[in-house]
């Protein structure tokens, strides 16, 4: 397994998750905001629109143990190596994040590059992308307390617990954005800028 450099303090990964390719929606704007603001706070900034790569979806656990990733992920992965920080950005779709991002994280988190097992093949995997910080912003049309409360945020935390924890990110803070559908000119404002807050601070 080839070294891995370490990530830079400055570096600021922004994945968009939304697959829709022709943006417009509320998690286009956040992302925006969030980057603009690590921007201007002088962090490198790298974004990640999943929608616009063209990737295969992994189909036999040979290809995902054993397999070569996509090119086109190339520089996902290179992105992901330099960054000091990760923010995720994602609608809930049934409960849980998109079909193509799901993929695009099959595909990106695979082992020997995120994470590895013991060479006994005992015991829990090891993170190999250790040192480093994340965010992941949801946006969703229930309200977030229904979200937190009732939901237990299961979407959320697969990402936050069963894969940033499982490569080895595991200072991760959540935003759950409810409500969306209905949501007014002055809290998407206060939203944009509470992302253009959290950019700057790179967390």
């Amino acid at each position: 397994m080839s070294e891995k450099p370490e990530p830079s303090s400055n570096t600021v990964l922004v994945i968009q998750g939304h697959p829709d390719p022709e943006g417009g929606h509320l998690c286009h704007a956040l992302a925006q905001a969030y980057a603009e603001g690590a921007r201007k706070a002088g962090h490198r900034v790298i974004v990640v629109d999943v929608a616009r790569l063209d990737f295969p979806l992994l189909r036999s656990q040979e290809d995902f143990l054993r397999g070569e990733a996509p090119a086109a992920l190339a520089e996902a992965r290179g992105a992901l190596l330099e960054a000091r920080h990760v923010a995720l950005f994602f609608p809930l779709w049934l409960g849980t994040m998109p079909a193509l991002l799901k993929g695009f994280l099959e595909q990106l988190m695979r082992p020997g590059f995120a994470y590895a097992y013991a060479a006994d093949g005992k015991g829990f995997p090891k993170g190999l992308l250790e040192g480093r910080t994340a965010r992941i912003v949801v946006t969703m049309g229930m309200p977030a307390l229904v979200f937190r409360l009732w939901y237990l945020s299961a979407g959320l935390e697969i990402v936050r617990r069963n894969i940033f924890g499982l490569v080895g990110i595991t200072l991760v803070r959540t935003s759950a954005i409810g409500g969306v559908e209905g949501m007014g000119e002055r809290r998407r404002a206060g939203w944009l800028a509470s992302m253009d807050a959290l950019g700057a601070a790179g967390r």
